[in-house]
């Protein structure tokens, strides 16, 4: 229902801009309370007439009457009416504004992906009937305007009944005032399927992320593969043990590293990565951030598990994790004989560098420039997010979720005591 005739210019600009905080979560119920006011219900004949003709004229190139009616006899819970409760006769109802759905198959899902689904005039085909599980939810039109805007999570609700809830809600947004809307609830841009990243869409999130979607620094995953590999950022002193194992085999075993040369000093001013084989960690990596540029080192890869790819798998998640910190140069001390395996990701010797020798190897200074990560944490950005664990970006963290406790300042009154 939604205009699909957005310049790509426009549609460019409105994705580069940096995610809303999310102020009122579809999934927190809490926000229920702001629409006691308001009642949602089922509309039909002259109330969807009336409906989609007053949307019509806030929204450019909204889809007729007749094709919405069509898609309300294919499945009535796509079209909700949203009224004051004092303006709300259940004898007469008439909705003052709407939220539409299109319950999505599989393939109707991956059209909408690939931009090539058809919401103007939806085919049936691509959509499901009210007692048919949805792969996804498309919010095909919202028009709430003023005081109604608070109904629009009482209409969520209808679609978190137990056929409803475990499909994730896509929308596209067309304007500036639209993008802010849906990211306040917790819709986030740019959703990745299948390995298509759909750059027009937002995406509320209610499955877990598959494999392929999620990021390189956070692949962790129960896997029965003995010889699966996955990496994730030490968040604990459980890992921080690990990663000093590891270490320790390596570098102090192997190279007879001396323990203060090794451990010096940096390890708890750093992030670190873990490399996994099936359940086993079997290498490491750190990083250091610094003002301009982050430092990649001590990559450590246990003898037993070299004919892996883990290195590459480590690497790689150290770059993504650094470009969606913002960095745009990446910096790394490589061992001379090692110089090659670092070039395949694109670091060069440091024009005018130097060489290095410490801990009885011989080091050159090597760069990587690159671009910040397009979702990359900003200021600006939902607060929240920054909150969340390291790495953890994509997914809601423990602070979100205690905003449901409210404000009680436990600590004040017995300052003052």
């Amino acid at each position: 229902m939604t205009a699909h005739d957005l310049r790509v210019t426009e549609a460019a600009r409105l994705v580069a801009m940096p995610p809303r905080p999310v102020e009122y979560p579809l999934d927190d119920l809490e926000t229920l309370r702001l629409a006691r006011r308001l009642v949602v219900f089922n509309p039909s004949g002259e109330d969807i007439d009336a409906l989609v003709a007053r949307a019509a004229a806030d929204i450019p190139g909204l889809t007729g009457a007749d094709v919405v009616k069509r898609m309300v006899a294919h499945n009535p819970d796509c079209l909700w009416a949203i009224s004051r409760r004092d303006h709300y006769d259940a004898s007469r109802p008439k909705g003052e504004g709407l939220l539409a759905f299109l319950m999505l198959n599989n393939e109707g899902v991956r059209q909408l992906i690939r931009g090539s689904f058809n919401a103007a005039d939806p085919d049936p085909a691509l959509l499901t009937s009210q007692h048919e599980r949805p792969e996804g939810i498309y919010v095909w039109a919202c028009h709430a305007k003023g005081a109604l805007a608070a109904g629009v999570p009482l209409a969520f609700q209808k679609i978190w009944t137990p056929l409803y809830r475990d499909a994730d809600i896509f929308t596209r947004s067309i304007n500036l005032p639209a993008i802010r809307f849906v990211e306040s609830m917790g819709f986030r841009r740019g959703p990745k399927i299948a390995g298509v990243t759909a750059s027009h869409l937002h995406v509320f999130r209610r499955t877990p992320l598959a494999d392929s979607e999620r990021p390189s620094y956070d692949s962790v995953t129960p896997s029965p593969q003995p010889r699966a590999l996955s990496v994730a950022v030490a968040r604990s002193i459980e890992d921080i043990m690990r990663v000093i194992s590891i270490r320790s085999a390596v570098y102090m075993a192997e190279q007879n590293c001396p323990y203060l040369e090794e451990f010096d000093g940096n390890d708890f001013a750093a992030t670190h990565l873990i490399g996994y084989v099936g359940g086993e960690p079997a290498g490491c990596l750190r990083i250091r951030h610094f003002a301009d540029f982050a430092k990649i080192e001590r990559l450590a890869v246990r003898h037993e598990f070299r004919s892996t790819r883990l290195a590459f798998k480590l690497v790689r998640g150290s770059i993504d994790l650094c470009r969606m910190k913002g960095y745009r140069r990446l910096y790394g001390h490589a061992q001379k004989r090692l110089a090659n395996f670092w070039g395949r990701f694109g670091f060069q010797p440091l024009p005018g560098g130097r060489e290095l020798v410490f801990s009885d190897f011989d080091y050159v200074e090597m760069v990587l420039d690159t671009d910040p990560h397009p979702d990359a944490i900003r200021i600006g950005d939902d607060p929240y997010r920054i909150l969340r664990a390291e790495g953890k970006w994509h997914e809601p963290g423990l602070l979100e979720r205690s905003t449901k406790r409210g404000v009680t300042r436990p600590s004040v009154d017995v300052a003052q005591v």
